[in-house]
C-alpha cells in the first residue's frame, strides 16, 4: 500500500501520526480482505478548504470532517485504474484538521484517535460502504470499531 500524504495546513503532521494513519489504512484493507497493492491519497486541509471542496463537489455549503472520493465503483467487470507501480488507485481521503481537533475535544479523546477514526471511516467509503440507511450505518460503524480495535486504537 502506498499512502500519499499531502498536508496543506500549518499543523505539524508528526512521523508518529503519519505511521498511525498508514497503520489504520492498512488494517482497513486487511480487514476487508482488499488487495493491499493499492494507492491512497490522503490530504490534511483546513475548514475553509474542505468547505470549498464540499460545496464544489457535493453541493453542500458547509465544512465537514472528512470527504472520500473513491476511484472504484465495485461494479462487476469494472477495470481498476492502476498507477505506475501496478497498484490499484483506490481513491482520495480529505480530512479537515480543524474539525478533527474540535471533534477530539468534543468526544473526549486524543487527536490521534480522531484522525485514525476519520481515516478508517473514509477507507470504508473508498471500499464501497455507505451509511445512508440505518442498517448500512450500523454495519459501517461496527466495521470501524473492529478495525480501530485491531489497530490498537480503541475508543478511549
Amino acid at each position: 500500500m502506498t499512502l500519499l500524504t499531502d498536508n496543506r495546513t500549518d499543523f505539524e503532521l508528526t512521523e508518529e501520526m503519519q505511521k498511525v494513519l498508514e497503520k489504520v489504512c492498512l488494517e482497513s484493507l486487511e480487514y476487508e480482505e482488499f488487495d493491499t497493492d493499492c494507492e491512497i491519497s490522503l490530504s490534511i486541509v483546513t475548514n475553509d478548504e474542505i468547505h470549498e471542496i464540499n460545496r464544489q463537489f457535493r453541493g453542500i455549503d458547509s465544512p465537514t470532517d472528512v470527504l472520500s472520493f473513491p476511484q472504484l465503483t465495485f461494479e462487476e467487470g469494472e477495470e481498476a485504474d492502476v498507477n505506475e507501480n501496478g497498484e490499484i488507485v483506490l481513491g482520495d481521503i480529505i480530512i479537515s484538521i480543524d474539525r478533527a481537533k474540535e471533534q477530539a475535544e468534543e468526544y473526549g479523546h486524543s487527536l490521534k484517535r480522531e484522525l485514525a477514526f476519520l481515516a478508517v471511516h473514509s477507507m470504508l467509503h473508498l471500499m464501497g460502504y455507505d451509511h445512508m440507511e440505518k442498517d448500512e450505518e450500523e454495519d459501517m460503524f461496527r466495521r470501524q470499531k473492529e478495525i480501530l480495535i485491531k489497530a490498537g486504537i480503541p475508543r478511549e
